[in-house]
């Protein structure tokens, strides 16, 4: 079964034991958290499209750890002016996995 849902303002396709990078959660570790804001479901036989959520339906995931992303770097120059900056970010995730699809 697969589902798409709706975390923080970004849209992921789940399934059922799989596990997955999300943008930082306000959970702890080793907590369960549900999404009730499911945009479709997905079974062998038939498709579900919500207008805009599916009804009564909810995705229960746990939280295995919080981690950072890899570095990006950002370089700014203008030639011949001397100008270089440079800055880097590492963006905050959650990790989890999907438990059950209901």
């Amino acid at each position: 079964m697969l589902a798409v849902i709706d975390i923080l303002g970004q849209q992921f396709k789940v399934e059922e034991n799989n596990k997955y990078f999300v943008p930082k959660l306000d959970a702890a570790v080793d907590s369960t958290v549900t999404f009730d804001k499911v945009l479709m479901l997905i079974d062998e036989k038939n498709t579900k499209i919500g207008k805009p959520l599916v009804k009564g339906s909810k995705v229960t995931v746990r939280v295995l750890d919080h981690l950072k992303d890899d570095k990006v770097i950002v370089f700014k120059k203008k030639r011949r002016t001397g100008y270089e900056k440079k800055n880097g970010h590492r963006q905050q995730l959650t990790r989890i996995e999907v438990t059950e699809i209901v």
